[in-house]
């Protein structure tokens, strides 16, 4: 339906941004939240869940790759990942690029977010849904995370909303723990925290439930342009602190032989390794 009104995203109460509304392409209240997919001017198709903005064709690939080339290369052996969230596809996309991967999968609450995606948004997963590498279930992260077999995933990636509403449980102290417990030897987990300048308690309340259960922990930032506010903050939390420490030419070195290397358009072995290096109002925000 073509259009010429705004839509106002409500993540803020006294502040936020706002979208010229070129094509409207779906409206859908789903059993878990109201989702909107429209096509803009500016950033391409959008998708809001429950008015705020999760994904943008534009500016996608900066969140995308952050939260999963990051860890997997830290990782620099992870064979097994699990993913939280993300119905979109497009992390299920970037965990198969790497070729080191043998298993992921993805497990989404909305069944109706994967729908909208694969119909108005398919660029943003391309083929993924169709690797023989993932599986799909749509289902309740939580409970999969409770009932998974200790030590069977390297890495878990939890791409999900803030913590209000539907994904509020996964930032709690008992998800973490569960986390951990079916992590390998090595495994780390990563999500999003917020952007810290709007959003400081989130970031400092989620990562003190983080080192409750794993020994090292921390963030790292992206500046993803519609995620307003300033740097995106993404929180870390690793069995091994020397998977943070990991230097440029390393991970130079493992992104060459996952496939990676020159694919990117924001993730690079410097900007990996510099993500970490945090301006002082978040490392405050963080607690260090």
């Amino acid at each position: 339906m073509a259009t010429d009104s705004w839509v106002n995203e409500t993540l803020y109460a006294q502040w936020g941004q706002r979208f010229l509304v070129k094509r409207e392409l779906a409206r859908v209240q789903s059993d878990f939240q109201d989702i909107m997919v429209f096509e803009s001017f500016t950033h391409g198709r959008v998708m809001l869940l429950d008015g705020v903005v999760q994904i943008t064709e534009a500016d996608e690939f900066v969140y995308q790759e952050m939260l999963t080339h990051v860890p997997l290369l830290a990782h620099g052996s992870a064979a097994r990942v699990l993913i939280i969230g993300a119905g979109d596809g497009g992390v299920l996309r970037r965990v198969l690029q790497h070729c080191n991967v043998e298993k992921a999968v993805m497990v989404e609450i909305d069944g109706e977010v994967i729908r909208l995606a694969k119909e108005y948004l398919p660029g943003i997963a391309g083929d993924a849904w169709n690797d023989k590498r993932a599986e799909v279930i749509v289902g309740d992260g939580i409970d999969y995370v409770r009932q998974a077999p200790a030590g069977s995933f390297d890495v878990v990636i939890v791409d999900s909303t803030d913590p209000i509403g539907v994904g509020e449980v996964l930032f709690t102290e008992e998800f973490y723990a569960n986390a951990a417990r079916l992590l390998s030897e090595k495994g780390l987990i990563v999500n999003q925290c917020g952007v810290p300048f709007m959003q400081a308690d989130e970031l400092r309340d989620t990562n003190l439930r983080r080192a409750k259960a794993f020994q090292d922990t921390h963030a790292y930032v992206a500046a993803v342009p519609t995620y307003v506010g300033g740097f995106m903050t993404l929180g870390w939390a690793a069995k091994d602190a020397a998977l943070r420490q990991v230097g440029v030419e390393e991970i130079r070195a493992r992104a060459a032989a996952a496939g990676v290397l020159g694919t990117t358009k924001y993730w690079t072995p410097e900007i990996h390794v510099g993500a970490f290096h945090l301006p002082p109002y978040i490392a405050a925000a963080l607690g260090g």
